[in-house]
């Protein structure tokens, strides 16, 4: 029931913008149950290609997980950089 590696590698080369709601909702349908079953399914069941296809997928998730901790970390600075700035300035002037 897993996909291929090859039938994931063409699923995240052909752009989103491409595809129809349809296969994107099953894309993302079938990338849940890929994670899933490569989680629960012991490594001495998986072919080579597999294991390193689920190494790929993990160290991606892992990334991609830790970018975007880094960008709301960045995104939630800027708010409350920019929050000072105006509490400051709001007391400078007696506006708030």
């Amino acid at each position: 029931g897993r996909k291929s590696f090859a039938d994931q590698a063409t699923d995240k080369v052909t752009p989103e913008s491409q595809k129809p709601a349809t296969q994107r909702v099953g894309d993302t349908a079938s990338g849940v149950y890929d994670r899933a079953a490569g989680a629960l399914q012991p490594d001495s069941q998986k072919s080579t290609t597999q294991q390193a296809s689920d190494n790929v997928r993990s160290g991606s998730d892992t990334a991609s997980s830790e970018s975007k901790g880094i960008a709301q970390s960045v995104t939630d600075t800027v708010g409350s950089a920019t929050q000072g700035l105006k509490d400051t300035l709001g007391g400078a002037t007696g506006n708030k």
